[in-house]
C-alpha cells in the first residue's frame, strides 16, 4: 500500500500543474491571453450580468428564453456579489476558479485515503484545462464541485449525498442523475427533500422560477451535437436549412430538424429505459458503484442530446474523476476517452468554430470525432457498469469485493 510520504513527490507535481493551467485559464478569462477563436467570456459579462440585474429586482428574467435552468441557478448567477470590490464578470472567473480548487481539494482528500488513489485528482487537473477557458465562462464548474461532493459523501454520508444531489439538480438538473445507483433510501429522502424545499422557497421569494420548463419547447439541433452531423452532411446535398444563434446557442433550424430532434428524444428515453433495466437487474454494488452508475448516466444523457455544449465536458471530467478515486472503478477506458474528447472539444469551439458552423471538411471532421470518441466512452462505460454489477447467470450472485480502506465496509 502507498504511503503519504511515498506519494508526497507525486502530490506536489500535481499542485504544481493545477497552479500552472489555472494560471493560463484565469489569464485566458482575463483577456491577458488571447485565446484562439470567439470570446467565450461574453456569456458572463452579457448574458450573465443581464440575467443578475433582473434577479436583483426579486424575479426571473421570464421574458428572455435563453434563461433555461432550474431556479437555484440563480445563487451561481449572483455569487459575483460576494466579491463586489471587482466587476461581475471578473468576480465570476474568481469564483469559477475558486469551484475548480475546490473540486481538487475534494479529489485530494478521497485520493490520500487509505486504499484510494489520485488518479481522480490527475484526472481533474488535466481534463479541466483541456477544455480552455469556457470553463471558466460558465457555470458549470460550480454544479460540478457540487455533484463531486455528492459522490465522494456517498458511502458514509447517505442522506449529505442526498442533499448534495437534490441541490445539485436545482442547479442544472444533471446532478439528479448521481442518485440512479444509490441503494440507501436516505439519500433520496435527503434529495427530494432537499429539492422541494428549495422550490417551495424560490417560488414563495421569486415567483416564476420554473417557467424555464416551457422555454425550450421551440429549440432546434445544436450544431455540435450527435445529432446535428445528419444535417452538416446534408448541407452539402442540397439542404435547405439555416444555422442560427437560438435560445442561447448555434442551432440547426429548417426541414426535418423537428424529426432529428424527436429521435434525440426518443435515444434519450431508450437510454432511461437501459438504466432501469440495469437497476433492476443489479445485484453487485461496491464501493465505486455510485460513482460508475452516475458517470455511465451522465454519459448516455449527454450524448442524446440535442444540445452538447463544450461545458457539458465538465461534467463528465468530474464524474470520472470520482471514479478514479476508486481502485475498483471500471471507468479507466472511458475516462481516458473522455479526456481525449476534451481536446476534440477545444478543438472545434472555441478554436476553429468558424469552421464547424461552416460544416466544412475540418470543422465535420472534429465533431466526428469528439462525437465519436463520446459515443465509444458511453458504450465501454455502459458494458464495464454491466459486466461488474450483473451477475452473469442463475445462482447466487458473488459479493462484491470492498476496497481495502482498513475499514469495513458499511451495507446498503
Amino acid at each position: 500500500m502507498e504511503t503519504t510520504v511515498a506519494r508526497r513527490p507525486r502530490l506536489w507535481l500535481l499542485l504544481a500543474v493545477w497552479a500552472a493551467t489555472r494560471a493560463f485559464l484565469l489569464l485566458s478569462v482575463f483577456r491577458v491571453v488571447v485565446f484562439p477563436g470567439p470570446d467565450v467570456t461574453s456569456d458572463v459579462s452579457v448574458i450573465y450580468q443581464g440575467w443578475y440585474e433582473v434577479l436583483r429586482t426579486g424575479t426571473f428574467p421570464l421574458d428572455d428564453v435563453t434563461w433555461q435552468y432550474p431556479p437555484a441557478a440563480a445563487l451561481a448567477v449572483l455569487s459575483p456579489a460576494l466579491l463586489p470590490f471587482l466587476g461581475y464578470a471578473q468576480a465570476f472567473f474568481v469564483l469559477a476558479c475558486v469551484a475548480d480548487l475546490a473540486g481538487l481539494a475534494l479529489l485530494l482528500y478521497a485520493g490520500l485515503r487509505p486504499g484510494r488513489r489520485l488518479a481522480g485528482a490527475w484526472v481533474w487537473t488535466v481534463g479541466v484545462p483541456l477544455l480552455g477557458p469556457t470553463v471558466y465562462a460558465r457555470y458549470d464548474v460550480m454544479v460540478t464541485a457540487v455533484a463531486i461532493a455528492a459522490l465522494l459523501a456517498a458511502a458514509r454520508h447517505p442522506r449529505v449525498m442526498g442533499a448534495l444531489a437534490g441541490f445539485g439538480a436545482m442547479l442544472k438538473v444533471w446532478p439528479v442523475l448521481l442518485l440512479i445507483g444509490v441503494r440507501r433510501r436516505s439519500s433520496w429522502t435527503a434529495a427530494v427533500v432537499t429539492a422541494a424545499v428549495l422550490a417551495a422557497l424560490f417560488s414563495l421569494a421569486m415567483p416564476g422560477g420554473f417557467a424555464f420548463l416551457t422555454f425550450q419547447r421551440d429549440r432546434g439541433t445544436e450544431v455540435e451535437s450527435l445529432g446535428s452531423l445528419v444535417f452538416h452532411v446534408a448541407r452539402h446535398h442540397g439542404w435547405d436549412g439555416q444555422v442560427l444563434l437560438n435560445y442561447g446557442s448555434v442551432e440547426f433550424l429548417g426541414p426535418y430538424v423537428g424529426l432529428v430532434s424527436t429521435v434525440a428524444l426518443f435515444l434519450t428515453g431508450a437510454a432511461f429505459g437501459w438504466l432501469l433495466l440495469w437497476r433492476l437487474a443489479a445485484t453487485r454494488f461496491g464501493p465505486c458503484t455510485a460513482a460508475d452508475a452516475a458517470f455511465t448516466a451522465v454519459l448516455m444523457f449527454t450524448v442524446t442530446s440535442r444540445v452538447i455544449s463544450p461545458q457539458y465536458l465538465v461534467w463528465l471530467v468530474g464524474l470520472a474523476a470520482v471514479c478514479l478515486c476508486h481502485r475498483g472503478t471500471r471507468m479507466r477506458w472511458p475516462a481516458g476517452l473522455v479526456l481525449a474528447a476534451c481536446l476534440a472539444t477545444v478543438l472545434e469551439f472555441p478554436v476553429w468554430f468558424a469552421h464547424v458552423v461552416a460544416s466544412d471538411l475540418l470543422g465535420v471532421t472534429l465533431l466526428v470525432l469528439r462525437n465519436g470518441l463520446l459515443v465509444a466512452a458511453t458504450v465501454t462505460a455502459a458494458v464495464q457498469l454491466w459486466r461488474a454489477t450483473v451477475p452473469p447467470g442463475p445462482g447466487a450472485p458473488a459479493p462484491p469485493q470492498p476496497e481495502r480502506t482498513g475499514q469495513t465496509p458499511v451495507s446498503s
